[in-house]
């Protein structure tokens, strides 16, 4: 399978693509440099890979949460490649993909993954890592203050919100260390979208959509659609 994946959801912009399980990677950290970046970085995985558009066979994304223009990037993208190529597609949580980089750089089997939200929030999201490196989530992903965020058990941070809400969080949460500067990769995301296919998982082009999981986001957007 030849899978192409794509991550706009942070200040961080990667393209990876999974040719038979062998790992291309194209990331840089460029804050609002998404748009200029992710097109030629896609040209150039299928140029090193000796692939062309057509021999894809599924994409995926980083379906959220995260900052809401980077994800209307990923997925419009996602869905654009879909859409001309009769893709199948599977959005990825980014929470699950720090998570799951979390247990690749670090080997760690219970990983709380948290990105800053701003406006005093976090998004975050406790999982359990399967032996093949596959996130298991052990609670529904939310949105809400660093302070409000009550996990039992023991725990490795990984993400953002560990950089600006540590203090926070070390006081109402048993965490063993944390990687705080990690932000979603494609790589990651590449591996649990094949994952997804091969299970089965994958959603045609027009069912690709974003996680945000602020209401106001959706209710933003229900107006939008309205108007």
């Amino acid at each position: 399978m030849n899978l192409l994946a794509i991550d706009t959801a942070t200040e961080a912009c990667s393209a990876a693509l999974d040719c038979d399980g062998r790992l291309l990677e194209r990331y840089e950290l460029a804050p609002r440099q998404h748009t200029r970046l992710i097109l030629p970085m896609i040209e150039a995985l299928l140029a090193e890979a000796g692939l062309g558009f057509t021999q894809l066979d599924a994409i995926a994304f980083g379906r959220g949460p995260g900052a809401f223009v980077g994800l209307r990037i990923a997925a419009s993208i996602a869905q654009g490649l879909a859409f001309a190529g009769d893709l199948p597609v599977a959005p990825v949580s980014t929470l699950a993909a720090l998570a799951r980089l979390a247990w690749r750089e670090r080997g760690e089997s219970r990983v709380l993954a948290a990105l800053d939200a701003r406006m005093g929030e976090i998004y975050a999201g406790a999982y359990c890592i399967a032996d093949d490196g596959a996130p298991v989530s052990l609670c529904e992903e939310r949105v809400l203050p660093p302070a409000a965020l009550a996990v039992a058990g023991a725990w490795f941070g990984v993400g953002s919100g560990w950089d600006t809400y540590a203090e926070s969080l070390a006081a109402t949460l048993d965490c063993r260390g944390w990687l705080p500067a990690a932000m979603p990769r494609a790589a990651d995301i590449a591996v649990l979208g094949r994952q997804a296919i091969l299970r089965g998982e994958g959603v045609a082009a027009e069912l690709a959509q974003p996680v945000y999981l602020r209401d106001e986001v959706a209710k933003k957007l229900a107006e939008q659609r309205r108007g």
